[in-house]
């Protein structure tokens, strides 16, 4: 049963940064791309990152590009996304997904697994 699991959320002041971590067990030989999504109260779930599996290519939303930056270690079966210069409206659920394929997307259909989510807030 593969199983991601998120962490390093938490309470930080606009400007600030936070780190997320996600680590994947279980069934991990085929795994490829892995993206960060988020959702705010009220919001759907939103793209955020993707990486993919050589770490040599990623795609980012239009809203973080220049203030995060996603990264993986195949090693430890984990991805990171760094944010820096965190704003309100960055407050959310963030999750890490995967999924079993070579191509990478920002549509959260066509990933194949989830994390629970660790939550971000940004105080103004």
């Amino acid at each position: 049963q593969e199983q991601l699991v998120e962490s390093g959320g938490g309470l930080v002041q606009a400007g600030g940064s936070l780190s997320l971590s996600c680590a994947a067990s279980g069934r991990t030989s085929g795994i490829y791309p892995m993206g960060w999504f988020r959702q705010a109260p009220g919001k759907e779930r939103e793209f955020v990152a993707t990486i993919n599996w050589s770490g040599g290519s990623t795609q980012y939303t239009n809203s973080v590009k220049g203030r995060f930056t996603i990264s993986r270690n195949n090693a430890k079966n984990a991805v990171y996304l760094q944010m820096n210069n965190l704003k309100p409206e960055d407050t959310a659920i963030y999750y890490c997904a995967a999924r079993f394929s070579r191509t990478m997307t920002s549509n959260p259909y066509d990933y194949d697994f989830w994390g629970q989510g660790t939550q971000v807030t940004v105080s103004s």
